[in-house]
């Protein structure tokens, strides 16, 4: 018997059991994110006694790991060891809620007065209260005591297993090339056909006790099977046809509807003929167990058979996901089925030893015929494959990748090297490679299907970009969540094909199931407890909260606020600090979600008071200054406003910095908190009216009531100069010989007054040429220019002396 071969495949099976077609798409998140399902707690009575139960049964796996060597023996008990565990979480669980409350009762009660009787009945309440207390508390630490002792035993079993893994590896028997290993075998291989005939008479025998009219009825209801299965798969390929939504949805859900039926046909019709072979309970329990498992397998080589079937699609090739040409997807077209009656008879060659007590030369043989068979099959795909891609090199020319020449490259060289460990008596080592690339291929094509599978679901359902856009806009948001959602489960599904790969290297799909137990149970910062359904929880309450947040916010600016008396800048002020308070409230709900009460957040409040007296001091400053601006509104949306060197419009308030938008449309950033700490001008705060201002020099002789009058007039004439404040001109004065007019008048916006002072200009100079009036010249200031040097020396030169 070769126990390593039977570890292998115990782990498929079990890994079976579990449903692996539904197991590579679902198991992190309903192993992680779903409420464990736990049995009732047991009544406070009675949880002492299960617990000491419990804690003889660990006692006692504990003595025999170490002298246990049969793997099928330790993988039971590592799963009792982990059930143990969880009922001991579970009975905690029970019993803290039910302490806490005893604790609760007892504070209401409060201390005993002191020099003063209490009342009796308020005393044998106090009395029962602290009893049950105590009680409570001491099965909740034996309750954690177990389920810890249950851990580490469970560790110890895996330790051994992996143990005996590797020992059992490196073992050498006698080649089958040597006369010795064959003479043994013909001297015990009788025996095992004899063990063999036994359990073909019992299977057998149990045959005739079933009724004529059961096996009648059972082969209907196969058929009846047969035939669902064939008009379920036309319906899904109808459905899937008309109701997916277009795109590579449609084609990895028929993958994967097709690998789910490939799975239940042929295990529905194994059940049947389970329920045929022991309609009585005549079988033993040991061939009950065997038939029990041998259900399993086949649903595992149904799952092998349709996953090959669906990536192949020879049937459908425009259908089929991967990128494979149509000639090696018809040439490997019975590879499917092959490694379907492989995955079964890998099985059978395990168990059935095991089951008949079978010598070891015979447990040798079946192993190295079932490997020499897989290792035909594989050599046989190689040599195809080689043959092929030789072919579309001379056709086309295209190289072939150098990581898929890698690859093959250590195909090759696994086989060459388990074929050599069997000739050379390590059998097991041998056996153990070439299964291993069996079960890697597996791993990797049901890890490609699923994320395809998920990949096609977020991009089809969520994404946008499968439909029509009408204004040529980026990406939305339903493409960043199916983006995100995607890759979210891409990344579970690459770690736990990891963790498949690792599985038969002493591990099991069991132990996968423990460890993400162990995750669902949480991790422990502190008081905090962050549990990963928690985590969800917070995250839904989060976004749940902000898309209400962002609705209400929604509603107040279109609908309510308009309503009120408020100007459009007070209206944007109020809902921004609407978003703003409903963003911290949406932040503590999701906080309480998670468990985290705020009273626990104290340690964040230190570390951002830290962090603001070295960096942020800046950015808290101008965040403040944002709110300080929507509160008071010293400046609002739509003011103009000089800062700076800067003016224009206010276009927005943000929470660090307010958006203007200058003359020449260009936006400028200021920080708020240069609007609280400096001067700033603006223009429309409590005027919104724009001044219009025109100053003319005229001669002394210009008649000043008629150029007054003309100037009203052009004023009174434009349709934006307003009647209130009414128009006016003023003589400023007499100015190096000219009269100076002033004119003034208002617009209903500063904005609107340069362009209105321009076209003033315009008429006004129209008219005065037309009357005759002439405008005077500003006057000019003529300067002469510096003497030379030598001249301006001249007159201060000493004159010369008289003569005598």
């Amino acid at each position: 018997m070769i126990p390593t071969l039977h570890t292998l495949l115990t782990r498929a099976h079990r890994a079976v059991a579990l449903n692996l077609a539904a197991l590579v798409a679902t198991l992190l998140l309903a192993f992680c994110f779903m409420p464990a399902v736990a049995a009732p707690p047991a009544a406070p009575a009675d949880t002492e006694a299960v617990l000491s139960a419990a804690r003889k049964q660990i006692d006692d796996m504990r003595k025999r790991i170490a002298d246990e060597t049969d793997d099928a023996v330790l993988v039971e008990q590592r799963g009792d060891a982990l059930d143990i565990q969880s009922k001991a979480d579970a009975a905690a669980e029970a019993l803290t809620p039910q302490l806490a409350s005893v604790t609760a009762r007892l504070s209401e009660l409060g201390t005993p007065p002191e020099g003063a009787k209490e009342a009796p009945d308020v005393a044998a309440q106090r009395a029962q209260l602290e009893k049950n207390s105590r009680a409570l508390d001491a099965q909740i630490k034996l309750a954690r005591l177990l389920s810890v002792d249950a851990g580490q035993t469970a560790e110890q079993i895996s330790a051994q297993r992996r143990t005996q893994f590797q020992a059992r590896l490196g073992e050498r028997r006698d080649s089958f090339l040597s006369g010795q290993f064959w003479s043994e075998f013909h001297e015990e291989f009788p025996r095992d056909l004899n063990r063999l005939e036994a359990l073909r008479d019992d299977l057998w025998t149990a045959v005739g006790q079933t009724p004529k009219w059961g096996w009648l009825l059972l082969a209907g209801v196969a058929a009846l099977a047969i035939a669902l299965r064939v008009w379920v798969g036309r319906f899904l390929l109808q459905l899937t046809s008309t109701r997916v939504p277009p795109g590579r949805l449609r084609r990895s859900f028929l993958a994967v509807t097709l690998v789910i039926l490939s799975v239940a046909t042929p295990g529905v019709i194994a059940l049947l003929i389970q329920a045929g072979l022991d309609w009585k309970s005549q079988l033993s329990d040991s061939t009950s167990s065997l038939l029990t498992n041998l259900v399993a397998t086949v649903c595992f080589g149904g799952f092998v058979s349709g996953l090959g079937y669906a990536l192949l699609s020879t049937n459908r090739p425009s259908w089929r996901l991967p990128h494979i040409s149509d000639v090696v997807a018809s040439r490997l077209r019975w590879l499917p089925g092959v490694l379907g009656v492989l995955v079964v008879m890998i099985w059978l060659a395990e168990r059935l030893p095991v089951l008949l007590n079978a010598s070891l030369t015979t447990t040798i043989t079946l192993t190295g015929i079932v490997a020499v068979l897989t290792m035909a099959m594989l050599g046989a795909v190689l040599a195809i494959s080689r043959r092929l891609r030789r072919q579309a090199m001379q056709e086309d020319g295209t190289p072939i990748p150098l990581w898929v020449s890698l690859l093959l490259a250590a195909v090759w060289t696994v086989l060459i090297v388990s074929l050599a460990s069997l000739l050379a008596g390590y059998v097991a080592f041998g056996s153990f490679l070439v299964k291993q690339v069996l079960w890697v291929l597996i791993v990797l094509a049901s890890a490609y299907l699923a994320s395809t599978l998920i990949e096609d679901g977020f991009s089809t359902l969520l994404g946008t970009s499968h439909r029509d856009s009408s204004g040529g806009e980026g990406p939305s948001m339903r493409d960043q969540a199916a983006v995100l959602l995607s890759g979210l489960g891409r990344v579970a599904i690459a770690l736990l094909a990891i963790i498949l790969l690792l599985a038969p290297f002493g591990e099991a799909p069991m132990d996968l199931v423990q460890r993400f137990d162990q995750l669902r149970k949480g991790l422990a910062i502190g008081e905090a407890q962050i549990r990963p359904g928690a985590v969800l929880q917070a995250l839904v309450v989060l976004a749940l909260s902000l898309l209400g947040v962002k609705m209400l916010k929604r509603w107040l600016s279109n609908r309510y606020l308009p309503t009120t008396e408020l100007d459009p800048g007070m209206q944007l002020s109020a809902a921004t600090l609407f978003g703003y308070g409903g963003f911290v409230v949406a932040v503590a709900l999701s906080l309480s979600a998670a468990g985290i009460g705020l009273e626990r957040v104290a340690w964040i409040a230190s570390a951002l008071s830290v962090g603001i007296g070295f960096g942020l001091q800046a950015v808290v400053q101008n965040f403040v200054s944002g709110l300080i601006l929507l509160a008071e509104r010293p400046v609002k949306v739509g003011d103009w406003v000089s800062l700076g060197g800067v003016e224009g419009d206010i276009l927005r308030i943000n929470v660090r910095a307010t958006e203007i938008q200058m003359g020449d449309r260009s936006t400028v950033i200021v920080p708020n908190s240069e609007f609280v700490t400096k001067t700033v001008r603006n223009v429309t705060r409590s005027n919104p009216l724009g001044l219009v201002q025109i100053k003319l020099p005229m001669p002394l002789s210009t008649d000043a009531e008629q150029v007054r009058e003309l100037i009203l007039q052009a004023f009174a004439d434009h349709e934006d100069v307003l009647d209130e404040p009414a128009p006016n001109v003023f003589l400023d004065g007499i100015d190096a010989g000219h009269l100076v007019f002033n004119a003034k008048g208002y617009v209903s916006s500063p904005r609107a007054a340069y362009g209105v002072r321009s076209a003033l200009l315009f008429t006004v100079l129209k008219r005065l040429n037309d009357a005759g009036l002439e405008v005077s010249s500003p006057p000019t200031m003529l300067l002469a220019s510096a003497p030379e040097p030598a001249q301006a020396a001249t007159p201060a030169a000493v004159p010369p002396p008289a003569s005598s």
